[in-house]
């Protein structure tokens, strides 16, 4: 897999940044660098300690505050004003006008919020610990001295790689010892045996043109290595070098491919070390945070390995002094494990994803060759066609991204509306395809538990999470109280219409028990009198007309209005009131504020695109057809999982089912609040939520309609009242602008207290 940068990777040239780029290192990977929230609430309730004459380019960081002594807050309630203005009219950059677009097209409420990048970004312009990420094991750095590089990491890669690394490149060297005419082989692994063991600080060179001669002259001598100077470029010859003279007592060196030596070396000693660098290579890749370990072996493995055994020099870190050497060194680690490659990416996708991706073709491969569950049982097929679905999502976000990115808004919003929800629908079509055609309506049950989940984690665990790893790096974060109190309102519709046909159902239904038994135990046929107790009580509606009379016309109104709403609540952000957001994308010297957004940016040359719009689509149509068959495998397997009579298939449905899709938009909000952009971090939730009852549930009525099976949109009373009440938490959270750790854990515990009654609720009928 290779590795590349979009520039440079030797970080020991650093180079001054604008000040207009300068940037903390925390937010390096966040596309929405807005104001700080609480900075912003400083400086307009400090503003009458702040100097007249604060620099303009402060001012142009933020042009709806004024820091100066005239706009000094009178009192705490005009300071909250001021605030609540200033965070209606936000700030957010972009590196060019992609980014600035793919903004403008996914920030607005009714879209998903995709963290990834569509664009390289300027490896120039990167933080040191980004550019570390990306840089090659090639350069030689200063460093305090041994003791300096004894880290937890690099014990652990002792442990972990170190030892039998070094082994396994002692018995190859004396494997080529035996063989006689390996013998410099022999010398170097035994070398490589010693370095493998602890390689940190301890730099392998090629010796260049003028060590090589030097060595020629003086066989039997030691060289020195500072001996004398060669400014010639790494692996290649210097213009101006005069030909070695032939020595009449010392013919001249066979060339590499010319001697049989190289032969053995590549039969005998190689393939067993390719077979030990790979294996390296995969563990400390899979592992992320050992990528260095992955690099070293990589280049080991391929440079190295391949090159004549007398040009190859291991020096410790203490015989480096001359700065000339440093070009030529062709490996150096200081550290086996580096804990920021969380933010390492592949061509646009993050490690993580590109490292699951695997699990998608093993899924495929067991489940459809291995129908008699020979090597796999349904429970582990189960599990890896849930886990292969994270990284498809991953990558049809990045495709919806790519493509909403250079495009128009229109274009844009018809590939969210298209594409955002496919990952839940392919699931919730595909298990009640199966269930009607196996005619188990427990299935059906699943689905409207995955539905209820997903509700209450997005109104509940998404916020709380993020109000919880926000709170701890800031004491206390702001959101824009009116975007919230929008994305509230819209969650009551929601809620309020997705469940009105089950409030129906209890009014008018004709409530049936399958057995009822008196307090002395007589059956209900008899005549005794007594208080009754009643078993599997549930609303009738396959007798009478209630259901096709009543019922199911205000299902298909309700799945009419829903959309409608939906479109309204888009046009109200979007259009008519867009001011409540006001999002300037850009660079922000000479903006305008108007009511409306503005598209200002600075850099629309040298945008190279992670993915072109043809190849976005592609992967977005792969990724969406290779989500349909881990779907289909999904709930072909799920059956044994549904059998186990400790687990409610309730509790399956609103944990696994519901959860597990929803990975990527965790991890984005979570990112959201780190940056100390709360506002992004909530909406995340509420737009998934309103999404599932505007757009989800009318598409499955809708489905239903044309092809019946069997799907009735009236939920349990734990559904029921479950959803109301978070909808009413959030609501009253929400109502002050402001949240904190405490707030949070709220959140999470009341989620945690639902979980709860799902896992010891009794299994629904059918199941």
């Amino acid at each position: 897999m290779s590795l590349s940068s979009t520039g440079s990777p030797d970080t020991t040239s650093r180079r001054r940044r604008p000040a207009e780029h300068a940037q903390d290192s925390s937010s390096e990977h966040d596309p929405l660098l807005g104001y700080s929230n609480e900075q912003a609430h400083d400086r307009l309730c400090g503003a009458q300690h702040a100097d007249s004459s604060t620099p303009s380019s402060q001012h142009s960081l933020y042009p709806a505050t004024k820091c100066t002594a005239a706009c000094a807050c009178p009192s705490h309630h005009a300071c909250e004003d001021s605030w609540e203005e200033s965070q209606n009219k936000r700030t957010i950059r972009a590196e060019n006008e992609v980014e600035a677009n793919k903004l403008v097209n996914n920030y607005r409420f009714g879209f998903r919020k995709w963290k990834s990048h569509v664009t390289e970004r300027p490896f120039e312009g990167r933080s040191d610990v980004v550019k570390e990420l990306y840089s090659e094991l090639n350069v030689i750095k200063p460093h305090s001295g041994p003791g300096h590089f004894i880290t937890c990491g690099n014990v652990a890669y002792v442990l972990l790689f170190g030892w039998w690394v070094s082994l396994a490149y002692f018995l190859v060297g004396t494997l080529m010892f035996i063989t006689v005419t390996g013998v410099p082989y022999g010398k170097l692994c035994w070398k490589l045996c010693c370095y493998f063991l602890w390689p940190f600080g301890n730099p392998i060179h090629e010796m260049g043109n003028t060590l090589r001669r030097c060595c020629e002259r003086a066989p039997y001598c030691e060289c020195s290595m500072e001996a004398e100077e060669d400014n010639s470029p790494f692996l290649l010859p210097s213009p101006t070098e005069v030909p070695v003279p032939e020595m009449p007592d010392r013919p001249l060196r066979t060339p590499y491919w010319r001697r049989f030596v190289t032969y053995v070396w590549l039969l005998l000693g190689y393939p067993p070390l390719v077979v030990v660098h790979s294996l390296a290579c995969f563990i400390s890749w899979i592992l992320v945070f050992t990528i260095p370990v992955f690099k070293m072996n990589a280049r080991t493995l391929g440079v190295i390995l391949l090159l004549p055994p007398e040009d190859v020099s291991i020096s410790a870190g203490s015989q480096r002094k001359h700065q000339g050497y440093e070009t030529r060194a062709l490996l150096c680690c200081y550290h086996a494990a580096n804990w920021y490659y969380y933010k390492y990416t592949i061509d646009g996708i993050n490690v993580f994803a590109a490292n699951l991706l695997p699990l998608v073709i093993v899924a495929l491969v067991t489940g459809y060759i291995d129908r008699e569950n020979k090597y796999a049982s349904s429970d582990v097929k189960f599990t890896i066609a849930i886990g292969s679905i994270i990284p498809l999502s991953y990558y049809i976000g990045m495709g919806i991204a790519s493509i909403s990115a250079q495009s128009n808004f229109a274009v844009g919003a018809v590939v969210n509306a298209t594409f955002g929800s496919i990952t839940e629908l392919t699931f919730y079509i595909t298990a009640l395809l199966r269930g009607h055609q196996q005619a188990n309506t427990c299935l059906e049950e699943v689905v409207k538990a995955a539905l209820t989940g997903t509700l209450l984690g997005c109104i509940l665990f998404i916020p709380g999470i993020c109000m919880i790893i926000g709170g701890l790096r800031h004491s206390e974060q702001r959101f824009n109280s009116r975007s919230a109190g929008v994305s509230c309102a819209l969650l009551f519709i929601s809620i309020g219409g997705v469940f009105a046909p089950t409030l129906f159902s209890k009014a008018y239904g004709n409530l049936v028990c399958d057995s009822c038994t008196n307090s002395t135990g007589a059956n209900s046929t008899s005549n005794s009198s007594g208080p009754f107790v009643c078993h599997n009580c549930h609303y009738d509606l396959s007798n009478g007309t209630l259901f096709h009379n009543h019922v199911q016309p205000l299902v298909y109104t309700v799945c009419a209005l829903l959309p409608v709403a939906y479109i309204i609540g888009l046009l109200f952000t979007l259009k008519t009131h867009s001011h409540i957001y006001n999002i300037h994308v850009g660079e922000v010297q000479g903006m305008n504020h108007s009511n409306e957004s503005h598209l200002t940016v600075s850099s629309h040359h040298g945008t190279v695109v992670h993915w072109s719009r043809w190849r976005s689509l592609v992967i977005l149509i792969l990724a969406t057809v290779l989500t349909s068959a881990c779907a289909d495998l999904a709930t072909e397997h799920i059956q044994p999982i549904l059998s186990q009579p400790n687990i409610s298939q309730y509790f399956i449905g609103v944990t696994v089912l519901a959860m597990v899709p929803e990975i990527p938009e965790i991890v984005n909000g979570i990112q959201f609040a780190l940056q100390n952009n709360i506002s992004l971090s909530l909406e995340v939730g509420s737009c998934i939520a309103v999404q599932v009852c505007m757009l989800q549930i009318p598409i499955l009525v809708l489905f239903n309609a044309f092809y019946d099976v069997g799907f009735v949109l009236i939920f349990s009373d734990q559904h029921l009242w479950a959803s109301i009440f978070s909808v009413i938490l959030v609501n009253y959270i929400f109502m002050d602008g402001k949240c904190d750790y405490f707030q949070g854990t709220a959140l999470v515990v009341v989620y945690l207290i639902l979980l709860a009654q799902y896992y010891f609720a009794p299994s629904p009928a059918g199941c």
